[in-house]
């Protein structure tokens, strides 16, 4: 117990929070934009696919 006590008035452990949380954003912000990215490409291999059976 007196180790977490030890622990919660570190400034390292703030710090390693603070990275945590910025390490957090940078994984959401980029799994929306691989997202953002399927779904781009996604249509548009659909509109390629449509245009190549109207073609035929």
């Amino acid at each position: 117990m007196r180790k977490f006590y030890r622990l919660m008035r570190s400034t390292r452990a703030a710090t390693a929070v603070e990275y945590g949380l910025i390490l957090a954003l940078v994984f959401l912000a980029a799994v929306v934009a691989v997202s953002n990215v399927a779904n781009s490409t996604n249509s548009m291999w659909g509109s390629v696919s449509n245009a190549a059976e109207n073609n035929m």
